[in-house]
């Protein structure tokens, strides 16, 4: 009788979870995965090399394009490495904006993850459901930055601008009725912070509709207890972070350890899993889009209750008014001369890094004193957890890759950079 060998089997490279272009080579003992080989870097852009040859502010929209369902929490990463160096400091009201919108971010992550998570693991309602509220998001960051995903909002010093006192609104067409647009622009009569502030109050419901779908649906829980299983010490010697660490167990939050920008100023809880495994990870990062939507909720309120600047006085960093730039010459000079040659960051070196929706993302700088970064490095959540595929699917079957790739949230965008 012939040997029994395992075989090759080439998965990818192509999947729609991994939000970019991945390769996985398995090796199968009949459906049981023996070993399992990511192949990265379909999607690499070069992007701290490129950074090396551009000004400090025209790196700022490629912090957009590394984890493109996150952009606003790159550029957080990115502004605080900056802000280190120059020693800049960032208006209260700026401070707020930020952690508003890094945790509108992090809902919009999270909905897209459990929307293509469930849409992998057989669960095809999840995913319109998610992006129903997804939409809304992308509203707010249109009003406030003018783009709905590469905002380019926050800038070294504070953000772009003001949040506006208006929402945009839909108008009547041959297609759409007077009648249907009034009901949609029904909470858009207000400002930017009235759209947020009516989202917040929907939102706790909408997640209990995803939960009502998946959390104790018997096929859900088949295929996701007990897949994946990471222990504490594991998950910490993996180089883990976010949601992939929490979910074992382990009590780890930058946003509560090393808190930057106003979020000790916060009141929200950490979730934290019991097992270490899909299933676990899924509820932490459940709990965490309820805990996003109360700290969005405390920077409403504190936006409503006072007023202030949104970027630093320094006009070194800072570009002038528009309103003076448009009406005299020194301030369009000073907004050309800006953006085109830059601001000089004083010799050193500086690591920031930010709560991120997927783990620990980190901008690490030296500066030789120039008006571009010398040397620009990126630590990228998803890089560890995609890491750790191979120990995580040994002794599973093929259709558990699919939920593994699910659980880790990972984006090439930023693996691949």
């Amino acid at each position: 009788m012939a040997d029994i060998k395992n075989y090759t089997l080439n998965f990818g490279p192509q999947h729609p979870a991994a939000h970019g272009v991945l390769r996985l080579v398995l090796e199968l003992d009949g459906e049981v995965i023996q070993r399992a080989d990511p192949h990265i870097g379909l999607l690499h852009r070069a992007t701290e090399k490129l950074a090396e040859s551009k000004t400090f502010i025209q790196s700022l929209p490629y912090m957009d394009r590394l984890d493109y369902v996150s952009m606003m929490c790159n550029e957080h990463a990115y502004c605080l490495a900056i802000e280190k160096l120059l020693g800049v400091d960032v208006p209260v009201r700026a401070q707020y904006i930020r952690v508003m919108f890094s945790e509108i971010t992090r809902v919009m992550n999270h909905l897209m993850w459990l929307g293509a998570h469930g849409l992998d693991c057989g669960a095809m309602n999840v995913f319109i459901y998610c992006f129903r509220e997804r939409e809304d998001l992308f509203d707010m960051y249109e009003a406030a930055s003018g783009a709905r995903m590469h905002a380019a909002y926050f800038r070294p010093g504070g953000v772009y601008r003001d949040l506006p006192d208006a929402m945009p609104q839909y108008k009547a067409s041959k297609i759409r009725n007077a009648k249907a647009m009034g009901q949609l622009n029904e909470n858009r009569q207000g400002s930017l912070l009235d759209f947020i502030d009516d989202f917040t109050q929907r939102f706790p419901k909408c997640v209990d509709d995803y939960e009502t779908l998946l959390t104790d649906n018997r096929i859900w829980k088949q295929r996701t207890v007990g897949i994946g299983i990471v222990t504490p010490e594991r998950a910490l010697n993996l180089g883990f972070t976010g949601p992939m660490l929490r979910g074992s167990g382990v009590l780890w939050d930058l946003r509560k350890h090393q808190p930057y920008d106003v979020y000790d100023q916060m009141d929200f809880d950490v979730p934290l899993g019991v097992n270490g495994d899909t299933y676990d990870r899924y509820l932490v990062r459940i709990e965490e889009m309820r805990q996003a939507n109360r700290i969005i909720q405390q920077c409403v309120a504190w936006l409503r209750a006072n007023d202030g600047p949104v970027i630093t006085s320094n006009h070194k960093v800072a570009p002038p008014a528009r309103v003076g730039m448009k009406s005299g010459m020194e301030d369009l000079i000073h907004h050309f001369k800006l953006f085109t040659e830059g601001f000089h960051v004083p010799e050193g070196e500086a690591y920031a890094a930010v709560e991120h929706p997927k783990g620990e993302f980190g901008i690490y700088i030296v500066s030789d004193g120039a008006n571009k970064p010398y040397r620009l490095k990126i630590r990228p959540p998803g890089f560890p957890h995609l890491a750790s595929l191979d120990e995580l699917a040994r002794g599973h079957m093929i259709a558990d890759a699919v939920a593994l790739i699910g659980t880790m949230d990972i984006v090439f965008g930023e693996i691949d950079r």
